[in-house]
């Protein structure tokens, strides 16, 4: 289940409400995206893939959430760690350019 949303190193681009399956993400003008509906997340990975700059991490649990803190999480390493482990991260991003095609218009 979504987990975290790091505010400091998130840019607003919004790929996390666009690719959302379930509408977890709330859009806010000026800011990061918020995370509104935390219950109908299906855990599907979707946000934490597309964020172009790791911001995201998304527990591998469906079942409950954790109380997870961004500092923990932070501290840990886990933001970006799904697309990390699929090869799909943000050092990769030049070979892949699907980023491109979801973003939103500025």
């Amino acid at each position: 289940m979504i987990e975290v949303l790091d505010p400091q190193t998130c840019t607003d681009c919004n790929l996390c409400v666009k690719v959302c399956p379930t509408n977890v993400f709330e859009a806010v003008g000026d800011g990061p995206p918020v995370i509104l509906r935390q219950e109908n997340c299906q855990t599907c990975f979707m946000c934490e893939l597309y964020c172009p700059v790791d911001a995201l991490y998304v527990d591998p649990d469906p079942e409950a959430t954790h109380g997870l803190i961004l500092e923990t999480v932070r501290e840990s390493g886990l933001f970006g760690s799904y697309r990390k482990a699929i090869g799909w991260h943000k050092d990769t991003r030049d070979r892949r350019h699907i980023d491109d095609h979801f973003r939103l218009p500025q």
